[in-house]
């Protein structure tokens, strides 16, 4: 990038932000670098974060850490949920949806990256995902469930849960993985393309499946030396 172009881009991030002048300084910035993941430098030329201007975000409580990328996203706050917490140079890619209610909140650790197409949705319990951990699109997560007992319509029935979703640090979970309320994935952890996550997964696990099962564990760096 020459230096000229630089300095014009830092500069509008620098003024970058979600009043209306913020907002076009955003959208001159990626113009100029071009659409999608090219518009992921901008994160780097300041510490304050880039949000597109094309995000939706409706958040009483958003905290954003410094390099943090928010993409062409929705978060969207009912009025009764948690706060929303990206960590240092966490992405969030066009397309994904995080939705808060009842207390639920959602916390994306350093430097892990959500792809697009990708669905958070905490209500009554929350999904704290960790540091370094790499969601590949159209993964979904619900730390919550319908209850469906007889003599109620279903969209009558309140919601219950087992308990919060976690991710450990380094986690890596592949195309359209789901995964269900009370489950934590350990560091390390690889989850198969499609799988459905329904009990927890020890760290360093493969698993794959519907419901996801053990098939192996990733090497240590003992083993591939």
């Amino acid at each position: 990038m020459r230096r000229s172009k630089r300095w014009l881009l830092t500069v509008l991030m620098r003024f970058s932000g979600r009043s209306t002048i913020g907002r076009w300084c955003a959208r001159l910035a990626g113009m100029l670098v071009g659409p999608y993941k090219a518009r992921r430098v901008l994160a780097t030329l300041t510490p304050k974060p880039y949000v597109s201007p094309g995000a939706q975000i409706v958040c009483r409580d958003l905290r954003l850490g410094p390099h943090a990328f928010v993409d062409d996203v929705v978060i969207y706050d009912r009025g009764d949920g948690g706060c929303l917490v990206l960590g240092d140079g966490a992405h969030l890619y066009a397309g994904t949806i995080i939705e808060l209610g009842q207390g639920g909140r959602v916390e994306i650790g350093a430097g892990s990256h959500i792809q697009p197409n990708c669905q958070f949705t905490a209500y009554l319990g929350s999904i704290r995902i960790g540091a370094g951990v790499q969601i590949a699109p159209a993964c979904a997560f619900y730390p919550y469930q319908h209850s469906f007992a007889a003599g109620r319509p279903i969209t009558q029935q309140p919601l219950r849960s087992a308990g919060d979703i976690i991710i450990g640090d380094d986690a890596w979970l592949g195309y359209g993985v789901i995964v269900l309320d009370g489950v934590t994935i350990g560091p390390g952890a690889v989850v198969g393309a499609g799988a459905v996550v329904t009990c927890d997964v020890p760290p360093g696990a493969v698993v794959a499946g519907v419901p996801a099962r053990q098939i192996s564990m990733r090497p240590t760096a003992d083993e591939t030396d």
